[in-house]
């Protein structure tokens, strides 16, 4: 192997198991640690991605719309979306608190969006970018997905907190139920990649050269 030449698990004969990562040759139809059946790509991979990423990017666009937080006191009632909530808090003197917001909130989830359609198309097109950054894009989009829910906790523990009767009382807003299905669906469209699919462009550029040579 040199340079940016890979030798994939597929090109010598092997399949990995995508549930226990256990490799073995390319014949064998199930795993026999888990069970898990064995395919050396998953032909549907995309069509779930997308389906996923559709549904997820859909439930995000009300997840902004819409309030996430209904604060209402004795006398008054407001009602807050992400960017709302973000702004007020920065007109109250908590600047870092409405950049973390806006960080979680805003910024990971369209990066994971973008990140998710970006590596979608790199299988289906021609990629300058290399493999190993694909697959380190891949890697970091699926860490950062378990972290997706924080903002669903804070709304949790603060409508759980805050609840004094007639006096004051925090609820989550509508937007918070849509958030959290696009996360779930996000979540979804990530583990639908086939990562291997990153080195298939590889094994068909060298198919191309092997023609034309």
């Amino acid at each position: 192997m040199s340079g940016d030449t890979v030798i994939t698990a597929r090109e010598m004969g092997l399949v990995g198991c995508r549930r226990c990562t256990q490799v073995w040759p390319a014949d064998t139809a199930r795993c026999g640690r888990c069970g898990a059946a064995l395919v050396s790509r998953d032909r549907l991979s995309l069509q779930r991605v997308w389906a996923w990423w559709l549904v997820g990017f859909g439930c995000y666009i009300p997840a902004n719309l819409y309030p996430m937080l209904s604060t209402r006191t004795l006398f008054t009632v407001q009602e807050d979306t992400i960017i709302g909530g973000a702004i007020e808090l920065a007109t109250h003197g908590a600047p870092f608190v409405a950049l973390v917001i806006l960080f979680a909130s805003v910024v990971i989830p369209l990066g994971k969006f973008f990140a998710i359609a970006y590596l979608a198309i790199s299988v289906q097109r021609r990629s300058t970018a290399s493999y190993h950054q694909r697959h380190l894009l891949y890697e970091v989009v699926e860490y950062i997905g378990r972290w997706s829910m924080i903002d669903i906790f804070v709304v949790a523990i603060l409508s759980s907190l805050v609840q004094l009767n007639t006096l004051a009382a925090i609820n989550p807003g509508a937007a918070s139920l849509f958030f959290a299905l696009s996360v779930i669906f996000t979540m979804l469209s990530a583990q639908s990649f086939d990562s291997r699919m990153i080195w298939d462009v590889q094994s068909r550029q060298k198919e191309t050269e092997g023609a034309h040579g």
